[in-house]
C-alpha cells in the first residue's frame, strides 16, 4: 500500500489521543509523548526509497501541544503513509536524562508498522543525521481486515500443551518445503503437522520489530553474526517486518492476523513472548531510534549520580522504566491491542521481573504495571506468564507479584534433568515436580497451573543436545566459548556428540522419550522446545542466539528420520489429553475414589515405600486415583542402569495393564487407547532408565 501524492495537505491542531497515528474519515491523528521536547516535526514521505521527506509540518507548541502530548492532523493522507519524527530540546545527559537530537529520525513507538530498507544502524549512532538512513513507520489501518467470526479460543491452562518455536527458523529450512520460507505464512503452512502432534498452543519468540542488521561479531569463520533471537524490541506495536512476504505494501497486520486466525480455526492458541525489559537502543553508545529520542528520561532507568548511564538490570544494555506513568500506558495499550486487534491468546514476558521495578530501580510490593496487565478487562481472560527472574539479581519464582501469572519453573527443569540423568537422592524433590511444585506455588496460595513446566527452551541445549553433550559448545558465537551457561546437567550417555554406537543411540533415545514422558505426566503446564520431537540438534550449541543458520533452524528431513520420536510425543501428549488426573488445576490431595485409591499413594520398589530419606535412591513409582469413571494410573520411574523389580498396588476387581514402557521398542513402547497389554503379576520388571505407565482395567475386561 502506497500514500497518494498530493500538493496541499490540509493541517490542523489534531487530539492528544489515542497516540500513535490513527487514521479517521477526513486523514490520519498523530500523537506521541514527549514531555521536555521544545520542537516537534512529523514528517511524511511518499515512498519507501525516498531518502528525504515530501512535507515536513513543524508542529506549534500553543497549538499542537497538549500536557506531555504533541499532536496534528493531517486531511488527505491514508493508510500507507510513511512517516518519522523529529525532536528537539535539552541535550543534558548528566542530569536530567534528556538526549534530545533534531537530526535524529525517530520512529513512533506506537506505529503499527514499520519498513527498513533504508535502514543504517551506524547512521543511528553519533551526532549526524540520518534522514536517509532511517526507519520508515507507517501508518496502517487496524479495521482493515475480515476476521471471519474468530475469537480467542480461551483453553484452560489446565489443558494447555504449549510448543515454543521461532517463526524464522521453524520454515527457513529448504527442507520446510514451504512456499513462504521463515514467515508467518510459513507456520500457517505446518499447521497439518502442529496438529497430528497435539499441542494446544505455539508460543513465539519476540515477533515485536527488531534489528537483524547490527553486526554483533563474526564467527570464527568470519561470518558476521546478527540478532537471531529478537530479544531487542524497538517497536511493541509493530510484527517484524521480516517476518512478512510483503512488508514493504504495509501488510504486517494481515499476515500475521492470517497466521492467528488460521490457527485459531486448527484450535491452537498463539502465545508472545514478549520484551518489555529493555530496547534496541542499547546503553548510552547505541543508536537512537525512537524513545531515546523522545523521552530518554521517561522510558529508561538511567544511573542516578549520571545519568548518561543506563541501569541495566535486563542484560542487554537498558532498562524498560516500566512502572513509570506513561511507560506503564505504553505497555499495557500494547498489549491490549494484540489481544483486541490481533486476537493472541496470551504472553509470555521475558525477564519478566524487571516489572516489578520501581522508578527507582527496587523491587515493588505491589508493580502498577503487573496489577495492570491481571486486572484489565481486555486481558482479563488471557494467559500470562512470566520468566520471574532478571540479570540484575531478582528470582521471583513462586514469589511474582500478582495470582494469576503463570511462571517458568526453573527449579523444575532442573531437578528433572538431574533425576533423568540418574543423579542420586532426589526422590522427594521429583515427587514434588509430579505434583505440581506445591513447594513454590502453594505458600503463595496459588495452583499447578501457575508452574509452565519444562525440560528445554530457546535458551539452551535442544533435548536432543541434552542427551549427547556433556558440556556447551558455543564457538560458532564467537566468543571463545565463554557464554551460555555452564550448568545444564546433562549427560552425552558415553560419547560427546554424535555417535555410530547403536547401544549409545538407543539410550539417548531412551532418555528423550523418559524426559518427554516425565513432562507430561506431571501437573502444571507443559512446555515443549519446538523440534525436540524429532531431536532438532544445534551441535552443543546452547546459546544459539545469533545463528540465523542451518544450526538453528528446524530440519524438516529429521521428522521422517526420527518418526519414532515424533510418534512418541504425539501419543504422550494424546495420552495426557485422555486421563484428567494428570491436567488437575489442584495439588494432591486426600480424595479417596469409589476403588479405594487415594488422590496419590507413593512407592518405590516396595508399594507404600518411596524411600525419601534414601541418599542413594533413582527410583519412584506413584499411583493416581481415577475420578468420575476414569481409570487408575500407576508410573514407575527406575532411572538406575539395571531392571528393577516393583511391587504392584492391588485394586479390588481390577488388574494392570501397561500403556507406556520406554524401555521396549516401537511400537510396544506406548500403545493407543484399548491396545493395552495386561500384566500377569503382581510386579513389573522395569528397565533400567525406563518410565512405565500402567492403566487399571475391570477384571471382566480381559
Amino acid at each position: 500500500m502506497r500514500a497518494a501524492k498530493r500538493k496541499d495537505l490540509k493541517v490542523s491542531a489534531g487530539r492528544p489521543q489515542p497516540l500513535g497515528a490513527t487514521r479517521d474519515a477526513d486523514g490520519v491523528n498523530f500523537s506521541v509523548y514527549s514531555e521536555y521536547a521544545t520542537s516537534l516535526s512529523l514528517l511524511l514521505f511518499d515512498s519507501q526509497e525516498s531518502a528525504d521527506p515530501d512535507h515536513v509540518l513543524v508542529l506549534d507548541p500553543d497549538v499542537n501541544k497538549s500536557f506531555h502530548f504533541w499532536h496534528v492532523h493531517v486531511s488527505g493522507i491514508t493508510p500507507g503513509q510513511l512517516y518519522n519524527f523529529r525532536a528537539g530540546g535539552p541535550h543534558d545527559t548528566s542530569v536530567s536524562g534528556c538526549r534530545f537530537n533534531p537530526n535524529k529520525v525517530l520512529i513512533d513507538p506506537y506505529a503499527l508498522g514499520n519498513v527498513n530498507s533504508l535502514w543504517s544502524r551506524t547512521c543511528a549512532l553519533g551526532p549526524g543525521d540520518n534522514v536517509g538512513a532511517a526507519m520508515r513507520s507507517v501508518v496502517i489501518d487496524p479495521d482493515d481486515y475480515d476476521w471471519e467470526g474468530d475469537e480467542p479460543l480461551r483453553i484452560p491452562l489446565e489443558d494447555t500443551i504449549i510448543y515454543e518455536m521461532h517463526v524464522r527458523g521453524f520454515t527457513q529450512s529448504p527442507t520446510s518445503g514451504v512456499a513462504h520460507p521463515g514467515t508467518f505464512a510459513g507456520i500457517t503452512e505446518k499447521i497439518p503437522y502442529l496438529r497430528s502432534l497435539g499441542i494446544t498452543a505455539v508460543e513465539l519468540l519476540p515477533i515485536y520489530d527488531f534489528d537483524e542488521q547490527d553486526v554483533l561479531r563474526h564467527g570464527p569463520d568470519g561470518t558476521p553474526l546478527h540478532n537471531y533471537w529478537g530479544y531487542d524490541p524497538y517497536g511493541h506495536f509493530a510484527p517484524q517486518s521480516s517476518y512478512c512476504i510483503e512488508p514493504s505494501a504495509g501488510s504486517h497486520l494481515r499476515e500475521f492476523r492470517d497466521m492467528v486466525k488460521a490457527l485459531h480455526h486448527a484450535g491452537i492458541e498463539v502465545i508472545l513472548d514478549v520484551v518489555y525489559n529493555h530496547t534496541g537502543e542499547g546503553n548510552q553508545n547505541g543508536p537512537t531510534i525512537s524513545f531515546r529520542g523522545l523521552a530518554n528520561e521517561a522510558y529508561y532507568h538511567l544511573v542516578p549520580q549520571d545519568k548518561q548511564y543506563y541501569m541495566d538490570y535486563s542484560g542487554c544494555g537498558n532498562t524498560f522504566n516500566a512502572n513509570h506513568p506513561v511507560v506503564t500506558k505504553y505497555i499495557i495499550e500494547s498489549l491490549e491491542y494484540w489481544v483486541s486487534e490481533m486476537h493472541v491468546d496470551g504472553f509470555r514476558f521475558d525477564l519478566g521481573s524487571v516489572l516489578s521495578r520501581g522508578p527507582d530501580g527496587a523491587p515493588m510490593t505491589v508493580p502498577p504495571v503487573l496489577w495492570n496487565i491481571e486486572l484489565s478487562r481486555i486481558l482479563a481472560e488471557i494467559k500470562v506468564i512470566a520468566e520471574a527472574w532478571d540479570a540484575g539479581g531478582l528470582y521471583q519464582v513462586g514469589r511474582f507479584p500478582g495470582e494469576r501469572w503463570a511462571e517458568w519453573n526453573g527449579p523444575y527443569r532442573d531437578q528433572v534433568r538431574a533425576f533423568v540423568k540418574g543423579d542420586p537422592g532426589l526422590v522427594g524433590e521429583i515427587a514434588t515436580c509430579l505434583g505440581g511444585s506445591s513447594d513454590l506455588f502453594a505458600p503463595q496460595n496459588e495452583l499447578p497451573t501457575n508452574s509452565i513446566n519444562f525440560i528445554t527452551c530457546h535458551d539452551g541445549f535442544t533435548l536432543n543436545d541434552l542427551v549427547s553433550y556433556n558440556g556447551k559448545h558455543n564457538d560458532a558465537n564467537g566468543e571463545n566459548n565463554r557464554d551460555g551457561n555452564d550448568d545444564n546437567r546433562s549427560w552425552n550417555c558415553g560419547v560427546e556428540g554424535p555417535s555410530d554406537d547403536p547401544n549409545i543411540e538407543a539410550l539417548r533415545q531412551r532418555q528423550i522419550k523418559n524426559f518427554a514422558a516425565v513432562l507430561l505426566l506431571s501437573r502444571g503446564v507443559p512446555m515443549i522446545l519446538g523440534g525436540d520431537e524429532f531431536r532438532r540438534t544445534q551441535q552443543g550449541n546452547n546459546n544459539a542466539y545469533c545463528q540465523d543458520n542451518e544450526l538453528s533452524w528446524y530440519d524438516w528431513d529429521l521428522v521422517g528420520a526420527n518418526a519414532e520420536t515424533v510418534r512418541f510425543f504425539s501419543s504422550m501428549i494424546a495420552f495426557r489429553k485422555r486421563y484428567s488426573t494428570l491436567r488437575r488445576p489442584q495439588f494432591f490431595g486426600s480424595r479417596v475414589n469409589e476403588r479405594g485409591v487415594s488422590d496419590v499413594t507413593w512407592h518405590g520398589c516396595d508399594v507404600n515405600r518411596p524411600g525419601w530419606g534414601d541418599p542413594d535412591s533413582r527410583v519412584l513409582a506413584f499411583t493416581l486415583g481415577g475420578f468420575n469413571g476414569e481409570r487408575d494410573l500407576h508410573v514407575i520411574l527406575n532411572m538406575f542402569d539395571f531392571t528393577l523389580r516393583f511391587e504392584l498396588p492391588e485394586i479390588p476387581n481390577s488388574q494392570w495393564a501397561r500403556v507406556i514402557d520406554t524401555g521396549l521398542l516401537p511400537p510396544d513402547d506406548i500403545v493407543d487407547a484399548g491396545q493395552e497389554v495386561v500384566v500377569d503379576d503382581i510386579a513389573y520388571q522395569a528397565t533400567g532408565r525406563s518410565v512405565v505407565v500402567l492403566v487399571s482395567q475391570d477384571r471382566a475386561e480381559r
